[in-house]
C-alpha cells in the first residue's frame, strides 16, 4: 500500500511517499531508468506516458509526456539528474515543460530525493520531493499529483510484480 505522509507536509513543503514492492531493489530501481520499462508503468491509469526520450546518468534528463485517454491531452515533463547511486539512489529535479522542452514558469520545480532500500526480496521505496514554497506544493496537491502518484506506483507494483 502507498503510504503518504500529510502531517506538516504543506508547512514543511515537502510531499513525501513510500511503499514496498514485490520485487528485487534491482528490478525497481531498473524501472525507473529507462524508457523500455516506463512507458509500461509511468503514469496515473488514465494519464499514461506517451513520450519518453531519457538520458539517464548524471547530468542527463527525461523529457515524457503523459497523455489523458479521454481527450488526448498532454502532460509534459522535464527532469535532471543530479545524482544517481544504482540502485539504491536518485536525485532529481523536475519541472513541467512543452513538447520542445520549454519549462513552463507558471508550475511549480521540484527537487525529489529516491531511496531503494532492499527488504528481503522486495523493495522499499522512499520518495521525498520539496518544493519551493507552501504554495507550490498546494498548487500541485490541488491538481491530483497525491492521487496520481498512487496510481502509477499501482502501476509499478504490477509492473514489476509480473
Amino acid at each position: 500500500m502507498t503510504q503518504v505522509a500529510k502531517q506538516d507536509s504543506i508547512a514543511a513543503r515537502t510531499f513525501h511517499i513510500e511503499r514496498v514492492f514485490n520485487a528485487p531493489r534491482e528490478k525497481v530501481f531498473a524501472a525507473f531508468t529507462d524508457c523500455k520499462h516506463l512507458m509500461n508503468w509511468w503514469g496515473p491509469h488514465e494519464w499514461p506516458l506517451a513520450h519518453c526520450d531519457m538520458d539517464f546518468r548524471v547530468g542527463g534528463s527525461w523529457h515524457y509526456a503523459m497523455r489523458e485517454t479521454a481527450t488526448g491531452n498532454e502532460s509534459w515533463g522535464l527532469m535532471f539528474f543530479d545524482e544517481i547511486t544504482a540502485p539504491e539512489f536518485i536525485r532529481y529535479r523536475d519541472v513541467f515543460s512543452d513538447a520542445h522542452r520549454a519549462i513552463n514558469t507558471d508550475l511549480p520545480e521540484t527537487e525529489t530525493a529516491l531511496y531503494f532500500y532492499a527488504e528481503g526480496g522486495k523493495t522499499r521505496v522512499v520518495s521525498s520531493t520539496v518544493f519551493a514554497s507552501e504554495a507550490a506544493l498546494k498548487q500541485v496537491i490541488d491538481i491530483g499529483m497525491e492521487q496520481g502518484l498512487k496510481e502509477t506506483w499501482d502501476r509499478l507494483e504490477t509492473y514489476v510484480s509480473g
